[in-house]
């Protein structure tokens, strides 16, 4: 009798010892029962192990089927049965996911034939190459750069299917989440396959609307304009802001915060920003649900300090609030950095300034209170520059504020990063401190991101007299990475035409002194104004030095010739004598002092400047010419600026000679709106030529608005003003006796215009009525200038 035989001998002992005991007298039915049961429990566990064993038996051998490009051995080493084990069904569930695991086979099966385990697998393909259709948008290296499936290797629909999502992503982020993508897969000879993603791209899924919830202060228009994110419209082509992004939505909660905590919001939170996705998936619905709480004003606003000896009236001063102003946490930030810079300049290195809040909910008052105490004393030990694959190092450190060794603060930190960000070299410039080798020591890590620095604007006007000009002109800010500048410029118009070439060192001879030359020709058609033309051909050298951040003093030396030309026979006898050529030697100095905080559209600060020249070194010419000019800002309202701003300037011969024309003033078109280029001032009464002034003053008021019923993101906004000046004093040879219209008459002109801050550069128009004049000035009504950089 066989091992396998002895569960059958013994279920049929079993059978036979339970009919005995049933059929034997005296036995009760309970007793009976019981041993029915137990047999039958016998005789199930005997069946069962008899199966088990007709089933597994033990493994004598072990065959591997289905196998091309994968070794036998390879196969078996994953493997958990063993030839002279018995067969185990556990064992061979982990073998079969342990060979799936590899990502070799698209399938395997393991079963015992005899005692034999027979394992039959079947080989995923080798992927030929990989290709991309429908694509147009993103190029196929970038899309291949993505995926994970590559040529020569396996192919795993686990992995095609993850590259599905990896390309979905990347459309997602361009703003195309109704973009779709299928994979292809294409069988060729000998186990390869051409793996084929169809893509249908589909639309820029853009924001169809923009909505806030809980708002009461402020309008839906004007909590637009404070985010990023933009409604999709058709004058935003050029823009990807009306595209969704949820990293945006981040910014966009927190450009939310910061703008309410500047109004005095407070207690101000974003409870929920939510994008919903169109059912038809052309577009996102987002929704800003806001809680803008109570409107805080400035309560008690003190200044404590722990520093011996310091002042603190002194130190008061430079607050930037006052009680009983509306809550404002700019300012408050704006504060600590006047305090510590302030504090600094005392001769305290290491100072921290701390400002205490404490909110009254009950008069709706924050009382602030700075606390100047000494901070840490931390030096910088290492400046670690990283991101600028094109911009030296020398160019980013030379713009800190700080060096290493020197005295941490943050104020000069925070100083440095901007003046950074102000070198237009950079998309990002981040600046963050981090421990040094010591406790007293921290390294700075300055990350950047470069962006193009090369330019090519054009620019375009035109006016009834002017006609069309029309200027281009190439720049390189960061020429060779070393923050030079080279810009080459060509105006063409029907009146003038300029080229001219500038280069600019910033920093010559690695001092803080900016150092530059200019080759230029002009060629201007004055037979309107004056019946002339000029040409000149010269040069300039300049050098440029700063004393504070906003105080700058520029330096220039001009050579240049000039021809007085093409002089019609009916023009001024005082033109016809200035015909033919002059030399001049021009020195000059400007000094500048500007505080706004931009230079377009700009809502705060001043701009004064002032300059003096003086000609005759050498050269043919003599004179001594100065002008001045101011002009201040401020903000009124949300959005609402005022504007005031004045010129002055003379010129006046010396050593017996005269001014010509080339050096005299001319007044109008941009300078006297309402009036054209050369439109006031001394005029020949006979030919009504313009003869230009020694003499001038303008002035100029002007109001700033956004234009009602239309969107804040347009940035159209609406002009206002007055303009006033006046040009007299006509030069004159002795030869030369003619009758001149002159007169130091005060013109006045009003007007109205609208500016827009298009993709193609900034366009605007106005149009002013002149109200005070002289019969014989040339008025102007509509000036319109446009232009835009690429």
């Amino acid at each position: 009798m066989t091992k396998s035989q002895m569960p059958v001998y013994e279920a049929a002992f079993a059978g036979l010892a339970i009919g005995k005991v049933w059929q034997a007298p005296g036995v009760s039915l309970i007793f009976r029962w019981a041993v029915l049961a137990v047999a039958a429990i016998l005789m199930f566990s005997t069946t069962a192990h008899a199966q088990r064993g007709a089933a597994g038996g033990t493994i004598q051998a072990i065959q591997i089927d289905g196998n091309v490009r994968s070794e036998a051995a390879t196969i078996r080493s994953y493997l958990q049965l063993k030839p002279g084990e018995p067969y185990d069904a556990a064992a061979a569930d982990r073998s079969l996911k342990a060979l799936f695991a590899t990502g070799l086979f698209s399938d395997v099966v393991i079963q015992m034939q005899g005692s034999t385990l027979v394992v039959k697998v079947t080989e995923n393909p080798i992927i030929n190459r990989v290709a991309f259709e429908g694509n147009s948008k993103i190029e196929d290296d970038k899309l291949r750069d993505e995926v994970q499936s590559k040529p020569r290797q396996v192919f795993t629909r686990a992995r095609v299917q993850s590259d599905v999502e990896r390309i979905l992503t990347i459309y997602r982020r361009s703003g195309r989440y109704n973009a779709s993508v299928e994979p292809k897969v294409i069988n060729l000879e000998q186990g390869r396959v051409d793996l084929v993603f169809e893509i249908n791209e589909g639309d820029v899924t853009g924001v169809k609307r923009i909505s806030f919830v809980g708002n009461e202060a402020f309008g839906d228009g004007t909590l637009r304009g404070k985010i990023r994110t933009s409604e999709s419209a058709w004058w935003r082509f050029l823009s990807s802001d009306d595209r969704f992004d949820p990293d945006r939505l981040n910014l966009d909660r927190e450009l939310l915060r910061k703008f309410y905590l500047s109004e005095g919001y407070a207690d101000f939170r974003v409870v929920s920003a939510v994008a919903e996705l169109a059912p038809n998936r052309e577009g996102f619905f987002i929704t800003f649900t806001i809680n803008e709480g109570e409107r805080y004003r400035f309560g008690k606003v003190d200044v404590t300090s722990r520093f011996q000896g310091l002042d603190v009236d002194v130190i008061k001063g430079f607050l930037t609030m006052s009680e009983g102003e509306w809550y404002d946490a700019d300012e408050v930030e704006k504060s600590v950095s006047n305090i510590s810079e302030a504090v600094g300049t005392l001769g305290y290195a290491f100072v921290d300034v701390r400002p205490n809040i404490r909110r009254n909910r009950d008069n709706l008052t924050v009382d602030v209170t700075f606390d100047v105490q000494e901070g840490p004393r931390v030096y910088v030990e290492r400046i670690n520059i990283s991101g600028n694959t094109r911009t030296l190092d020398k160019v980013i450190r030379r713009e800190f504020r700080l060096a290493e060794g020197d005295a941490f603060s943050t104020a000069k930190v925070r100083r440095s990063q901007q003046r950074l960000r102000n070198l237009g070299f950079f998309e990002k410039v981040d600046v963050s401190a981090a421990p040094g080798s010591a406790p007293d020591k921290t390294n700075l890590e300055v990350q950047v991101v470069e962006q193009s620095t090369g330019e090519i604007s054009f620019g375009a006007g035109y006016s009834s007299t002017a006609g069309i000009v029309g200027d281009i002109s190439v720049k390189e800010r960061n020429l060779l990475g070393k923050g030079q500048e080279l810009r080459l410029g060509l105006s063409l118009g029907t009146l003038s035409t300029v080229i001219d070439l500038g280069f600019t060192e910033p920093y010559f001879m690695d001092r803080q002194v900016s150092a530059g030359f200019d080759l230029f020709r002009t060629s201007n058609d004055r037979q309107n104004v004056a019946s002339y033309s000029d040409r000149s051909l010269g040069f300039a050298l300049r050098a440029g030095w700063a004393y504070s951040e906003n105080l700058r003093q520029l330096v220039r030396y001009t050579l240049r010739q000039t021809d007085i030309y093409n002089v019609q026979f009916w023009a001024s006898p005082i033109i016809q004598a200035q015909a033919g050529t002059q030399v001049v030697s021009e020195l000059s100095e400007t000094i500048l002092w500007d505080t706004r905080d931009t230079r377009l559209n700009t809502t705060k600060g001043f701009l004064v400047r002032n300059t003096v020249a003086v000609a005759g070194a050498i050269g043919t010419e003599q004179y001594v010419r100065t002008t001045a000019d101011a002009v201040y800002y401020y903000s009124l309202f949300e959005d609402v600026v005022a504007s005031i701003g004045g010129s002055v300037g003379l010129v006046l011969p010396y050593g017996g000679s005269y001014v010509r024309l080339n050096n005299l003033f001319f007044i109008g078109g941009d300078t006297l709106r309402g009036f054209a280029v050369g439109g006031i001032g001394p005029r020949d009464a006979g030919t009504t030529d313009s003869l230009g002034g020694q003499y001038y003053y303008t002035g100029t008021a002007e109001l700033s608005y956004p234009l009602p019923f239309v969107p804040k993101e347009v940035a159209l906004l609406g002009k206002a003003f007055i303009d006033i000046g006046s040009l007299w004093g006509v030069q004159t040879s002795t030869t030369n006796t003619t009758s001149v219209l002159d007169s130091q008459l005060m013109r006045v002109a009003a007007g109205i215009g609208i500016q827009w801050v298009s993709p193609f550069g900034p366009i605007r128009i106005d149009y002013a009525w002149p109200v005070q004049y002289e019969p014989w000035d040339k008025q102007q009504n509509i000036r319109f200038s446009f232009g835009t950089r690429f």
